[in-house]
């Protein structure tokens, strides 16, 4: 059903921790807005691995100057799913949730007046807010057989792995998550790394456990190393010493995420000639090279996907609608 003859000040695509941010400062400030999300809330945080902790202590996960109360230093994903939605509750924010933004129209181009279209109906906006985040996209392997049932990129919980022989191809937090649940399930585990190492950039308290189970052989590694193919009963893996062929059952394949840069280009917005693709925008007011159309969060970054976290952009949301607000008075006057 379309939502007539109303025009929001802001529509924010994106219902993550930063979209949150963004509506509670909508709200705060006496804004129209919706939050427009294509899947449930924090949809990101769902897809994480059940049992995982944030890098970041509570706090530093706080948006809204709500308190994220939490018993151990850093909370795990089941509180921050909590903690969001008692803020999206608390707050009454206005969320549409499982509606995805599947087009963005100018309907007076330089005067703010944009035309949202989703899966679901169509709505009118002055500004725009795009908090999208990058989990929705993974990095494929492009490798015969990726496209079987024993593979994914998306790894939750690990009782599903239990005495069953596991490939995980990474090794960053994702991969070293994976390789050390599966096998305190049971899980007979092998992990094809690229590099000479594990990642630099792993937790502090999981990069010595899996090394330490490396090294006593409780969990094999391969290092400089890559997956070339997947069948039913086995793996393919080039190596430096050559080609080798494992027993396999399952491939977790934690490659990574990329922002939907796409969808940034379908509405006009530059991207950088270099591989980072890092979108135009004022890093003060959070305004992209399209007047009314703001970025917030990692999708700021680009491809550079470790730049921004929660904790670093969280401000975002003040200084987008400290920007609108400025406008507005400067309209007035």
């Amino acid at each position: 059903m379309k939502v007539e003859n109303l025009v929001f000040d802001v529509i924010i695509i994106g219902g993550g921790p930063i979209g949150l941010a963004c509506g509670l400062a909508c709200k705060q400030h006496g804004l129209t807005y919706t939050i427009i999300e294509k899947g449930c809330l924090v949809n990101s945080i769902y897809h994480y691995p059940q049992h995982m902790t944030f890098f970041s202590t509570s706090e530093k996960l706080e948006i809204g100057e709500i308190p994220f109360v939490c018993v151990n230093p850093k909370p795990n994903r089941n509180e921050a799913l909590e903690y969001y939605r008692r803020v999206a509750d608390s707050a009454a924010l206005n969320i549409m949730l499982f509606e995805e933004v599947t087009k963005v129209i100018d309907l007076n181009s330089g005067k703010h007046e944009f035309e949202v279209l989703t899966s679901k109906t169509s709505y009118k906006t002055k500004n725009i807010i795009i908090a999208t985040g990058f989990h929705d996209i993974p990095y494929l392997l492009n490798v015969p057989g990726e496209d079987l049932p024993k593979v994914t990129h998306y790894y939750k919980d690990p009782h599903f792995y239990a005495f069953q022989k596991v490939l995980v191809v990474g090794a960053n937090n994702s991969a070293v998550d994976a390789a050390l649940e599966t096998w305190r399930k049971g899980a007979d585990v092998t992990m094809i790394i690229r590099e000479s190492e594990i990642g630099k950039r792993v937790k502090y308290w999981a990069r010595p456990d899996i090394i330490n189970r490396i090294e006593e052989g409780s969990i094999k590694a391969i290092y400089n190393s890559e997956l070339v193919e997947v069948n039913e009963k086995e793996v393919t893996i080039k190596t430096n010493e050559g080609i080798r062929k494992i027993e396999n059952d399952w491939v977790i394949a934690t490659t990574g995420y990329q922002p939907n840069l796409n969808f940034l280009e379908s509405i006009g917005i530059e991207l950088s000639n270099d591989a980072i693709k890092k979108p135009a925008y004022n890093e003060i007011s959070q305004e992209s090279n399209i007047k009314g159309v703001y970025l917030a969060g990692v999708i700021c970054g680009g491809m550079d996907t470790h730049r921004l976290f929660i904790e670093n952009s969280r401000i975002h949301a003040e200084q987008i609608i400290s920007s609108i607000l400025d406008k507005r008075k400067q309209n007035v006057n």
